[in-house]
């Protein structure tokens, strides 16, 4: 008798679990986005790109928008957050705001980041090798068009469900050297230079981790880049992408 209730209890603390579960999964993605690239007008692409997540997707977003080189007020929202997504450029972050930044950044939470997020914050250059994997050494000139190839073996990842991209305009970024963990998606290459990875994932601490250095205004516009972007908020969150809502 004393085994059968044990079992009991066990049983419906399982069935409580999944519902829990279940209730997390029904819950909106909390994405906080970070604004701060002046050189490719993030408050141009990501107000855009903020209205499509929540017209379609069961995401909330709130956005930290950059109004000084060394001032992004708002920072606390990234307390409760599911996922950040970073799309700054050599901010001179300092005292709480730097140590807010780098509180998330350092915790293993979720993040997604977006091309100059390699060099977020010139207080902090760090961010790129300790927390992305990265190793910016600057980019090739504008001109050349960037043509993509997916890697073969890691087609059926999650991030790159249906992502279909071939070529960009984006000046190709320099990451040779980059952490030997990384898990590069997607290659890019302009004639008579080195392939560069363009995507990755990483682990951090136990959290998830995704980088592309593709993001400029052109790129935003394309339907591929944007479901990239959409898988990989909820990849690195650990949930499934819904279906996108008419």
């Amino acid at each position: 008798m004393r085994r059968l209730f044990g079992w009991m209890i066990a049983a419906l603390a399982g069935l409580g679990t999944a519902a829990s579960l279940a209730d997390d999964a029904m819950k909106p993605l909390k994405v906080c986005i970070l604004s701060g690239c002046e050189t490719y007008k993030s408050e141009e692409s990501l107000p855009r790109f903020q209205e499509f997540l929540e017209r379609h997707y069961n995401v909330v977003c709130s956005r930290i928008v950059r109004t000084a080189v060394d001032d992004l007020p708002g920072l606390e929202r990234l307390d409760d957050c599911d996922v950040a997504l970073v799309f700054i450029k050599r901010m001179q972050l300092k005292g709480a705001q730097l140590e807010r930044f780098q509180k998330y950044a350092k915790s293993g939470r979720p993040i997604v980041a977006v091309r100059t997020a390699s060099h977020a914050v010139q207080t902090w250059l760090e961010f790129d090798k300790e927390v992305l994997g990265g190793n910016y050494k600057g980019h090739h000139p504008v001109g050349p068009v960037t043509q993509i190839k997916i890697k073969s073996k890691e087609a059926a990842h999650p991030v790159l469900a249906g992502v279909e991209l071939t070529a960009v305009n984006d000046a190709l970024y320099k990451n040779q050297d980059h952490a030997a963990d990384i898990q590069v998606l997607v290659e890019g290459t302009i004639p008579g230079q080195p392939t560069e990875p363009l995507a990755w994932t990483r682990e951090f601490k136990g959290g998830r981790i995704f980088y592309t250095s593709l993001g400029a205004q052109d790129t935003f516009q394309e339907p591929d880049f944007r479901r990239l972007l959409v898988n990989a908020l909820f990849w690195t969150a650990r949930r499934d992408v819904e279906a996108i809502k008419k």
